[in-house]
């Protein structure tokens, strides 16, 4: 990789989809093991410059860091290396893993020596969803709103998306409006720790996603 790619400044949008876990083969390739459901998308992203002709265009990009380590001031808040950006010179899935090669990475050395870096892409070159398909981080965040006696009722806000192998989960971190008024607060037990709670994402309770405004509204009960 040159000087030039490492010094790039990294696009405001990335996204972690994954972490290279090893080397794989001799020249240079290496092995991804994508979070959950994020196998298609760093795939797309590896292809979306593919012309005709080629395996996957050396516009195809990926970015990478390497994560702060567990227990230090960094890991707390979050911080990771910064990323710097590799051409992405083919990329295939293998068994629940992908593999792929890198520009710039053409033995087993330099491959092993990315292990454990984590593998980022833009929001903005996910290609489009299909009607009713949502990319998990633009649910991440979002508020739910459940039912009440038939009408609309705070739930909380979004904290992570979980997959039980049958569909996806929303991991909600519990809100309540105050007696008061203003913001909602979070729901706190006894012990005052967060309150959880999940609600899968299907049709059957799902009733609309509204991106745009960040809300998402279900049928779930407040007192489930």
């Amino acid at each position: 990789m040159s000087n030039a790619a490492t010094h790039a400044v990294a696009p405001a949008d990335l996204v972690e989809l994954g972490r290279i876990v090893a080397a794989y083969g001799v020249k240079g390739w290496i092995k991804i093991q994508p979070h959950s459901a994020d196998a298609d998308v760093l795939l797309s992203v590896a292809a979306s410059a593919k012309p005709a002709s080629a395996p996957v265009a050396p516009a195809a990009t990926w970015w990478l860091a390497r994560p702060a380590l567990p227990g230090t001031s960094a890991a707390a808040s979050g911080k990771s290396s910064p990323a710097h950006p590799c051409a992405i010179k083919a990329a295939r899935p293998h068994g629940s893993h992908i593999v792929a090669q890198l520009e710039g990475i053409d033995d087993r050395d330099q491959a092993e020596a990315l292990k454990g870096m984590a593998v980022y892409a833009p929001r903005s070159a996910f290609p489009a969803p299909d009607p009713d398909e949502y990319y998990w981080v633009d649910l991440i965040g979002c508020t739910l709103y459940g039912d009440h006696e038939g009408a609309p009722v705070l739930l909380g806000v979004v904290d992570e998306v979980l997959d039980n192998g049958a569909h996806a989960v929303l991991k909600v971190r519990r809100q309540q409006q105050p007696p008061q008024g203003g913001d909602p607060v979070p729901l706190l037990d006894a012990k005052g720790r967060p309150v959880d709670v999940l609600v899968p994402f299907v049709q059957a309770h799902v009733r609309a996603v509204d991106l745009v405004n960040r809300r998402i509204d279900s049928d779930w009960p407040l007192d489930f």
